[in-house]
C-alpha cells in the first residue's frame, strides 16, 4: 500500500502550465479573427458610420 511518489515542484508547474494554455486558448477564441473577418468587420463598421452621417441633421446656427 504505497502511495505514488510526486515531484511537488514539477506538479505546481505543470499545473501552472496547464492554467496558462487554457487561458491562453480561451484569449484566442475571444480575440483572435482571422485577416478577412477582421477587414469584413472594419468594412461594416465603415459603411454604418456612412450610414449614421448620412441621416444625421444639419443643426441650425443661432444667428447673431
Amino acid at each position: 500500500m504505497s502511495a505514488e511518489i510526486i515531484n511537488l515542484r514539477r506538479a505546481r508547474k505543470a499545473k501552472a502550465r496547464q492554467a496558462e494554455a487554457t487561458q491562453a486558448s480561451e484569449s484566442r477564441a475571444r480575440h483572435g479573427r482571422r485577416k478577412a473577418e477582421r477587414e469584413a468587420h472594419a468594412k461594416s463598421q465603415e459603411l454604418e458610420a456612412r450610414r449614421l452621417d448620412a441621416l444625421r441633421r444639419e443643426r441650425d446656427e443661432p444667428k447673431q
